[in-house]
């Protein structure tokens, strides 16, 4: 037990490690270039921090025997997204490259569709690994909106935002944590919230199609959201029914148990009696 303690310290210090530095020198190289001001900096440095605090106590927690390669492909992803964060932050301040901001969302984005693949692939498909990719994604549409607000207005946050509030939302009405059947639709949409967002940073159409383009991947996840909720909530109430007749069956079968104890005590104490 010693010994494999001692390999998974090993293996989080190493992979997290390297992670947070490659951010720091990525963070480096887009300083050297575009002149990146205290705000970027700061931003992008919290983002490595978080990531490997988080990422380390998860490694802690499941106690994975390897980090994995598509744990590997997820983590490079999170170093993008870290400079993705760290021009956006520094945009309130300058106005960096969009083609560099463009440029490491694209690649971002083109990787979420390689870690799953490479997970089924080498069998290394973990929760841990599900849970990683998810939370990378949902920050990088997180960072996008706030981008994208800028020249749109703020409702754009509701993007970034729905899936933060779905997840508090979950303290409060403990029946949407419950498992969600497989969809494409609803991969489909996830997918769609980038690609669209990214289009509307790049900037390249005119307003009223940025704004067209927008629109519609905000009205799509209100619809994937609203559509999983009411599940939730139909299966969630099904649930309860099924509990409660199995309470109620239970409980006439425990009645029906009792009135034959309390007759075989009657037949007993007559027997005695006689």
């Amino acid at each position: 037990m010693a010994l494999n303690n001692t390999y998974e310290a090993r293996l989080v210090q190493q992979e997290t490690a390297v992670g947070a530095g490659v951010q720091i020198l990525l963070l480096a190289l887009l300083g050297s270039a575009i002149g990146m001001g205290p705000a970027g900096w700061l931003t992008g440095l919290a983002f490595a921090i978080a990531t490997w605090a988080v990422l380390s106590r998860a490694l802690h927690r499941t106690r994975p025997r390897s980090f994995g390669p598509a744990n590997r492909v997820t983590l490079g992803r999170a170093i993008l997204v870290g400079g993705v964060t760290a021009l956006v932050a520094d945009s309130f301040e300058s106005s960096p490259p969009v083609t560099l901001l463009v440029g490491l969302t694209a690649v971002a984005l083109i990787l979420d569709g390689v870690d799953g693949k490479v997970a089924r692939k080498t069998g290394t498909s973990t929760a841990l690994g599900a849970r990683f990719d998810m939370e990378v994604d949902a920050f990088l549409i997180l960072v996008l909106s706030v981008y994208v607000s800028t020249q749109l207005g703020p409702w754009v946050l509701l993007i970034g935002g729905m899936r933060y509030a779905f997840v508090a939302a979950a303290r409060v009405a403990p029946w949407l944590n419950a498992p969600l059947p497989h969809s494409m639709a609803r991969k489909t949409v996830a997918a769609m919230q980038g690609i669209c967002l990214l289009v509307a940073g790049a900037d390249l159409l005119p307003y009223a199609a940025n704004l067209g383009v927008v629109l519609l991947a905000l009205g799509s996840l209100l619809w994937s959201f609203g559509r999983d909720v009411v599940w939730l909530w139909h299966n969630g109430r099904v649930a309860v029914r099924e509990a409660a007749a199995e309470i109620t069956v239970a409980s006439e079968e425990a009645a029906e148990v009792d009135a034959s104890v309390a007759a075989l005590e009657r037949e007993l104490l007559e027997l005695a009696v006689r």
